[in-house]
């Protein structure tokens, strides 16, 4: 008798796997907890205690997890990698993350995703005065606590990540003089320890997604069905106005034939959007880089490893079009110096600057709670991460390859005999064990 299950056994074993994903999860969770709202109407707001419970567990971490990881980045700082070589690199990759960040500031005000989102309840006193406008001496003396401890009270992420920085660049001149590490390696293990702690709260993301969007949808009613579809719909086409910006811009600086990118980058991209994971990626756009691409194998190996954590644009894109929505579906009018800031918040996010990981959920709880937006729709946007994750790691991936050509271009190290397939040539193995926590930190971005 044979041992190999039958089909329908392992197309059953398969469908439960996929099932019991917690995207998945997650999704279906959210359909249910729309429909269980429509057909309740108010009586669903009974079950907002809940979300407001799972949305504060993972507030609960932020301040020490912000903490630690911007301390442990600063402090661990080298001056190894600068150079020409570095300076191309960073240069565009900040510049293509500011324009991502405009993208996204315009296609939200443009779409106004968030304004089909109409909460019958009152907004906080506290957020309204928030969006208050000051003067430029009050917002920059706003950025520095006198009372670290009482910034950490009340969770004002901005004195906190002054503070954080402050304390990293001290501490890295203390490792420097002294050797001693003991300060570094402590707060990073603090920071696996509150990493663990989100783990754990993300276990109960299908029931905190359930409640918040039944609470939410037995108060705007079918709006947040459309609400989501105009998010989605703004972010995609914010990737691929993004993504068109760069075959133009490295089409005009390399006068390589752009309509050959495509075929190029579509292993790679079928990757990306099936796994929504850079570093799943990783292995095929270095390999590509090098023998479809023609990027030297030195610009390919610098640039697409800096890139898998500081090169996030879908990223960018995506955090700016989220503080838009939460401003809108919270009724909350920005001024531009927030509207300016929340973009720098987003760019630092994906620069790492500030590294908050943990995946999307802590970023936009991260991102309202620096500006003082309302929460109430962050149960949405967790909802439909799984299709903003696939347009994320999309211009992610891409992005990098088109920054290691503009790069590659500037150093004359382009192989435009591989880019036009008249020679071949063949990429090193990288080491996928040494570059382990690259990976964990790119996949927090996507």
């Amino acid at each position: 008798m044979s041992s190999t299950p039958p089909t329908a056994t392992i197309r059953r074993s398969r469908t439960w796997r996929v099932l019991a994903h917690p995207a998945s999860l997650i999704a279906i969770a959210a359909v249910l907890g729309i429909a269980v709202g429509l057909l309740t109407g108010e009586w669903a707001a009974n079950l907002k205690f809940v979300g407001d419970l799972f949305i504060r567990l993972i507030q609960m971490a932020i301040v020490p997890l912000v903490m630690a990881s911007v301390i442990v980045a600063t402090g661990s700082m080298t001056g190894s990698g600068m150079g020409r070589l570095a300076g191309r690199t960073f240069g565009w990759m900040i510049g293509f993350s500011i324009v991502a960040a405009l993208v996204g500031w315009a296609l939200a005000t443009l779409l106004q995703p968030g304004v089909g989102i109409d909460y019958s309840g009152s907004i906080d006193q506290k957020i309204v005065d928030s969006a208050k406008p000051t003067g430029w001496q009050e917002t920059v003396l706003g950025f520095v606590s006198t009372n670290i401890f009482n910034a950490m009270s009340t969770a004002s992420m901005l004195p906190i990540i002054v503070f954080s920085l402050l304390f990293g660049l001290a501490l890295n001149g203390y490792v420097r003089a002294t050797g001693n590490r003991l300060i570094v390696t402590a707060l990073d293990q603090l920071q696996q320890v509150v990493l663990g702690m989100i783990r754990l709260v993300m276990r109960i993301a299908p029931l905190g997604v359930f409640c918040l969007l039944a609470a939410l949808a037995g108060d705007v009613g079918f709006a947040v069905v459309t609400s989501a579809l105009s998010y989605l719909g703004a972010t995609l086409i914010g990737v691929i106005i993004v993504s068109v910006l760069f075959v133009v811009v490295v089409a005009a600086r390399t006068r390589l034939n752009p309509w050959a990118l495509p075929g190029k980058l579509a292993e790679q991209t079928v990757i990306a959007v099936t796994t929504t994971s850079s570093a799943v990626t990783f292995p095929t756009v270095l390999k590509n880089a090098v023998e479809k691409v023609g990027i030297s194998q030195r610009v390919a190996n610098f640039t697409l490893s800096v890139g898998l954590t500081m090169g996030s644009y879908g990223a960018v894109l995506n955090y700016t079009i989220v503080i838009l929505f939460l401003a809108q579906a919270g009724r909350v009018e920005l001024t531009p110096g927030q509207i300016v800031l929340g973009m720098a918040l987003a760019i630092m996010l994906n620069m790492g600057t500030i590294t908050v990981p943990g995946g999307f959920a802590v970023a936009a709880t991260f991102l309202a709670t620096s500006l003082g937006l309302p929460l109430e729709a962050v149960g949405l946007l967790i909802a439909v991460d799984w299709f903003t994750g696939v347009f994320r790691t999309f211009l992610n991936v891409n992005g990098d390859t088109m920054v290691a050509l503009l790069v590659a271009n500037g150093t004359d190290e382009i192989d435009r005999d591989v880019y036009a397939s008249r020679t071949s040539v063949t990429a090193e193995q990288i080491d996928e064990q040494a570059m382990a926590d690259t990976f964990a930190a790119a996949d927090r971005a996507d």
